[in-house]
């Protein structure tokens, strides 16, 4: 497998997305920061703000050292892109446990 950009990856993830969802995507930004400073080891996080855009941000580092295989690594940025969309259309921690997007 050829090894892609880590940005190439969320994209590929948003890419797959199926039509109806997202074009259900409305005032939402998707980055990539390297990590979370109050959480180094956390994967992906959506914010909600008041006046802004909501923004869901995938953290490269621990997504890279915890998967250091490239088709592992793909998968689980694909999940983690999944889970913070699934926050931002309202789905909780529980639900998505159940779903297996723990």
């Amino acid at each position: 497998m050829v090894r892609l950009p880590f940005d190439e990856h969320v994209r590929r993830a948003l890419d797959t997305l199926p039509p109806e969802l997202a074009g259900a995507l409305k005032n939402v930004a998707v980055v990539v920061e390297e990590e979370d400073p109050q959480d180094p080891d956390l994967f992906g996080l959506w914010e909600a703000h008041e006046f802004m855009p909501d923004k869901i941000t995938i953290f490269r580092r621990p997504l890279v050292e915890s998967f250091p295989d490239p088709a592992e690594l793909e998968r689980e940025i694909r999940i983690t892109v999944l889970h913070e969309l699934a926050h931002y259309f309202g789905i909780d921690e529980d639900r998505l446990a159940e779903l297996g997007y723990d």
